[in-house]
């Protein structure tokens, strides 16, 4: 199942309520001023802060 891209304009981070970013090669959406990566598991966004992946800096910018 794919991650519907409509989803983007209504889910937020669950730390600081910002936009996120969707990764289709990773599968995962972002936070890029929390540095966060949240996974999306058979086309559902796990929004929990303690699942997310802590990203460097570098990781932010490549995503750009």
């Amino acid at each position: 199942m794919a991650f519907d891209k409509r989803l983007l304009e209504v889910v937020a981070c669950p730390v600081c309520k910002g936009k996120l970013a969707w990764l289709p090669e990773q599968s995962a959406l972002i936070c890029r001023f929390d540095r966060l990566r949240f996974p999306v598991e058979d086309g559902i966004p796990v929004l929990i802060e303690e699942k997310a992946d802590t990203l460097s800096l570098d990781d932010v910018d490549a995503t750009r």
